[in-house]
């Protein structure tokens, strides 16, 4: 697993951010958000990107030719599937459950054959970039966040 430049440890007390941050959040360009939540930016290409063993690498193939193989329904459903297959090594689940609702998640589980918290780590090497994973991590509870219970800005985004 790899480490996360901004994340919060453990050990840390959580102190939320508070509404008028969230708000110069999401009103900020793309480099002051990044700024404002402490993320570097000149992080080189291969630090942001999960190097996947041989066996990963064909695991990864056998999914997916199998889902392709015997999917049936809506191709956008297959498609979504597949990106989010690719893309869980290098931000982790905690940012998929960001992204995608729970009931996405499992719709993508059964499509692809999965568990997401089994497939993949907790975080990837790209997580920090991931704005709504930055902010959760600063909440108490990141299930509150993830459920939409706890409303933070741009949690889709990533730099």
């Amino acid at each position: 697993m790899t480490s996360n430049p901004t994340a919060v440890s453990p050990s840390q007390e959580k102190i939320e951010p508070s509404q008028s941050f969230l708000e110069k959040v999401d009103a900020a360009t793309y480099s002051a958000a990044a700024k404002l939540l402490g993320i570097p930016s000149n992080v080189p290409k291969d630090q942001k990107v999960a190097i996947l063993s041989q066996s990963q690498i064909a695991r990864l193939k056998g999914i997916e030719e199998h889902a392709i193989a015997e999917f049936r329904g809506d191709l956008t459903q297959l498609e979504a599937a597949l990106g989010m297959l690719r893309i869980g090594h290098h931000v982790g689940w905690k940012v998929l459950y960001l992204v995608h609702s729970k009931k996405t998640i499992r719709n993508y589980e059964s499509i692809l054959g999965i568990l997401v918290r089994e497939e993949f780590d907790e975080v990837g090497p790209s997580s920090y970039r991931s704005f709504g994973f930055n902010l959760a991590q600063r909440f108490s509870n990141f299930w509150k966040v993830a459920g939409g219970d706890t409303k933070i800005p741009r949690k889709k985004e990533i730099v």
